[in-house]
């Protein structure tokens, strides 16, 4: 689910203490630590340097057009170049970005203030016309855009005063001003969109965009450069690195080599293997952070006999998510209970609620032969092995799969595992015809600006991902509740209440919240090394050492 072209939001932020500390080295288990001990942040790096070079494990960028950007590839690139009204933090907190407030004026009336003095690349002002055809062009069927699902309680987006834009609803909607951190709320010129058209965001068309960072070249193929933006608005924030280089190394194998060398200064989502074989390098540290990653076991089709619930749960028993941690993520993760993480809540308004409940949630469940087999005589063996869908060259994702395979023989139940390459797995999020033959898919998600639109993604009746046809009449009110509500602590517990009943009913298994593993060179350091970067423009942050 990390990568899927809908109408959707992309599933991009998170919550976390803000802890400025040095990488964790745990004696060579990087796992020794739960995700709320993580830090944020790597040291500072004080120096000039007139270069990086960073690796993308998940290969070339589709397109830097904010409006289409969701994998991650493409969102670690363009969180440099294309800034969002709200700025996100290391920790996930968010603060005034492109806009200088934003506020509800009534129940129907959202009200953006700009940053006045903000100007993109070529020198020209951001002008409150850029704003409104930034977030209009995101539900143009033109754009092809995969955020426009934010604008459903929009009625209108208009320019109110010299910096200023109004938003217009049906009913107050608590994920709209959340949705503005993310790259639905990202600005970009107006004049230099619509002269590029469908090229915007490619090789052949550029972008134009206020980043600390401005897109230098972007050879097809082979690498994307970066320069420094030396007249950027911010003065808070001083890019150190003057150019930033990204290669495209998806295997594991040669990504490995080239953090080991100095070849390559820096990654993230570095593979669970590559961090176990840099542990020791000389040439750089494995540095983990918290993340709102999620592991899943999710049913392929509502036909499949893996949506029955009863066989899931019996599934779900026999796996040793501990055992599984271990062997997947040499440790770095933490069990999961439900579809959102712990990891969260922390920065959320509303946190010490939300915590709370997952708190009280029942834990994961651990491995018990004896009731699997109890549930899996109501429901019956199934006739064929389960097919189990895991990406191709993506260790985390096949070792899981045959940890399922491995688990699900105690009870009689067979699994063929089937990799598929990275592309054709991206399409099977959005194309139920790939989808056909196969039983389940092994999939790493994460949750975004708001668990609401996330939990909806799987629990709607036409959302993206409920590929089984998961129906709770009563989780859709609640979520509806939620959204709706102006009250910080009711909508809270709206949330609460449809989380509850989604976790005891749900048609998937929850597996594990994997931490964020980055690898930094001994040259640079300040590198946020929490899930946050994929939302904020970490690069600006990087220093020398020396």
């Amino acid at each position: 689910m990390a990568a899927h072209r809908r109408k959707l939001v992309a599933f991009v932020s998170a919550t976390l203490f803000v802890t400025a500390a040095c990488a964790s080295d745990t004696d060579g288990r990087r796992g020794a630590e739960s995700a709320a001990t993580l830090p944020v942040v790597t040291p500072p790096g004080s120096a000039s340097v007139d270069r990086v070079t960073w690796a993308l494990p998940y290969g070339e960028p589709d397109t830097l057009d904010p409006a289409k950007t969701v994998n991650y590839s493409e969102q670690t690139v363009t969180a440099n170049l294309c800034e969002t009204l709200l700025r996100v933090n290391p920790d996930f907190s968010t603060v005034p970005g492109l806009a200088e407030r934003i506020d509800w004026k009534d129940d129907h009336s959202l009200v953006i203030d700009l940053r006045p003095g903000v100007r993109f690349w070529d020198g020209t002002p951001m002008r409150p016309q850029d704003v409104v055809y930034s977030l209009k062009r995101q539900s143009d069927p033109q754009t092809g855009g995969l955020y426009g699902d934010y604008l459903s309680t929009v009625t209108s987006i208009d320019v109110t005063g010299p910096n200023q834009v109004t938003l217009r609803t049906k009913a107050y909607d608590q994920v709209l001003v959340k949705s503005l951190s993310t790259p639905f709320g990202a600005v970009v010129q107006e004049a230099h969109a619509r002269t590029s058209g469908p090229t915007f965001g490619k090789p052949g068309g550029g972008l134009m965009c206020t980043g600390p960072y401005k897109l230098g070249s972007w050879q097809a193929g082979q690498a994307i450069t970066l320069q420094r933006n030396d007249s950027y608005w911010d003065p808070q924030v001083s890019p150190k690195a003057a150019q930033v280089d990204f290669r495209f190394i998806t295997d594991s194998g040669a990504l490995t080599r080239a953090l080991a060398s100095g070849e390559v200064d820096g990654a993230y989502e570095v593979p669970p293997a590559t961090a176990a074989a840099l542990a020791d390098a000389k040439s750089g540290t494995v540095n983990q952070g918290p993340s709102t990653q999620n592991l899943l076991l999710v049913p392929a089709t509502s036909d499949s006999p893996a949506a029955d619930r009863r066989l899931l749960e019996a599934l779900s028993l026999v796996l040793d998510r501990e055992a599984l941690i271990d062997k997947v993520f040499d440790g770095a993760a933490d069990p999961l209970k439900t579809l959102i993480p712990r990891t969260m809540w922390t920065a959320d308004l509303a946190g010490p609620q939300l915590t709370t409940a997952y708190d009280l949630l029942p834990d994961a469940p651990g491995p018990s032969v004896k009731r699997a087999k109890e549930l899996l005589s109501e429901v019956g063996i199934p006739s064929h092995p389960l097919v189990v869908a895991a990406t191709a060259g993506d260790q985390g994702s096949v070792q899981t799969a045959e940890f399922l395979k491995s688990a699900a023989a105690k009870i009689g139940v067979a699994i063929d595992v089937r990799t598929i390459p990275a592309t054709q797995m991206t399409a099977l999020s959005y194309d139920p015809a790939i989808r056909r033959g196969f039983d389940l898919v092994v999939t790493f998600g994460y949750v975004g600006a708001d668990a609401l639109t996330y939990l909806g993604a799987l629990t709607d009746p036409d959302g993206a991902f409920n590929w089984a046809n998961y129906h709770d009449p009563d989780v859709t009110r609640l979520l509806d509740q939620a959204r709706t509500t102006p009250d910080l602590s009711t909508g809270a517990q709206s949330f609460v209440d449809a989380q509850a009943r989604y976790t005891a009913s749900a048609k998937l298994i929850f597996l594990a919240a994997p931490y964020e593993q980055m690898f930094l060179n001994r040259r640079i350091s300040g590198a946020p090394s929490s899930f946050a970067y994929l939302s904020m423009p970490w690069a600006a942050s990087i220093g020398g050492t020396a």
